[in-house]
């Protein structure tokens, strides 16, 4: 009778041969898979620094124009500062807190519920700004103005029509200043088109349009509150391109001039050179019926044709006649190079 056939005895794996096999696996995972742009694999992100990209939000400004902007924003507020402080008799301290390109959404989204905006243009750019001030900002200057000593108005309010009025002339300054620092545009002409409480159903701008945002801590007084300004990329885009081509022209980027350089070397190198006309066509069998003595009528113009041929190459155009008894060819045109072409 034959024996049953004996299952084989379950294994089980104890918790220290579990612990091992679960470390093999995590050492074994690869980490972070980084491509370079050749398609090699990277060694690893520790040796690489890594950006992360958003494709929804380009920025059309390179680091270095960034670098240039931030430096004319940065004068902007040293003059703006001084000015201010002149017009309001009192010390106006601002610094940059933070100044990125953003988007139109994110720039207006993030606004606060309780603000204050001045929409404006600069003729004879293209797009509408904005301006934001804090409330209490606003009616602290609007206070000075009016002869208060200056101390933070801590109301929870928006401006009134005549605050915004008195307003507008501080306004004025800014924009002023502004469009002072852009040396090369000496015809800018900023002016106030409106003015608005709330920022989220502003539709200046499409949302995805690129806002280079300013934004600045304001010190007036006890009052300490933020400033900023939002202007769309396409305004400023005119200065941005002439300042790029300053840059470039000042580094001797470009296309440069060639010159040709003669070589001792070439002195003695001989070069064949023969001139032909491109006459007309004939066929086989007159070519055979050719005798000595008989005569090819040629057009006089075909002599004011003469292609002059170097090693072969056609050159140059000329014109054929005689000079002291020899047979002299006056260049008139250049041919076009055929690798050119």
């Amino acid at each position: 009778m034959a024996e049953e056939a004996q299952e084989p005895e379950s294994q089980t794996l104890d918790q220290s041969e579990i612990d091992k096999l679960l470390a093999n696996s995590a050492a074994q995972q690869p980490g972070r898979l980084v491509l370079r742009a050749d398609g090699r694999r990277s060694d690893g992100p520790d040796s690489l620094a890594i950006k992360a990209f958003d494709f929804r939000n380009p920025t059309f400004l390179s680091e270095i124009d960034l670098r240039r902007l931030r430096l004319i924003h940065e004068g902007f507020v040293r003059y703006l500062s001084a000015r201010l402080s002149l017009y309001l008799r009192m010390e106006f301290d601002a610094k940059i807190l933070n100044f990125v390109p953003e988007t139109y959404a994110k720039f207006t989204g993030d606004l606060p519920d309780l603000t204050h905006l001045c929409l404006f243009r600069v003729d004879p750019l293209v797009g509408v700004g904005i301006l934001d001030i804090n409330p209490h900002l606003a009616l602290t200057i609007v206070d000075r103005i009016l002869g208060g000593r200056g101390h933070s108005v801590s109301a929870e309010r928006f401006p009134t029509e005549i605050e915004i009025g008195l307003l507008e002339d501080v306004i004025k300054i800014v924009l002023e200043e502004w469009c002072k620092q852009w040396k090369a545009e000496s015809d800018l002409t900023p002016s106030i088109i409106g003015h608005e409480n709330n920022g989220h159903f502003l539709e200046t701008a499409p949302q995805d349009a690129v806002f280079l945002q300013l934004q600045l801590e304001v010190n007036f007084g006890d009052c300490s509150e933020k400033f900023q300004i939002g202007v769309p990329y396409n305004m400023i885009e005119p200065m941005v391109k002439r300042m790029q081509a300053k840059r470039q022209k000042g580094i001797g980027i470009g296309v440069t001039e060639k010159h040709v350089m003669w070589q001792k070397s070439y002195d003695r190198i001989s070069v064949p050179v023969r001139a032909q006309w491109d006459a007309f066509e004939v066929s086989l069998r007159e070519v055979t019926s050719f005798r000595v003595g008989d005569v090819l009528e040629m057009p006089s113009e075909l002599f004011q044709r003469t292609h002059l041929l170097l090693n072969g190459v056609p050159k140059f155009i000329g014109t054929v006649g005689i000079d002291d008894d020899h047979v002299a060819v006056q260049l008139t045109a250049k041919l076009p190079n055929l690798d050119d072409e």
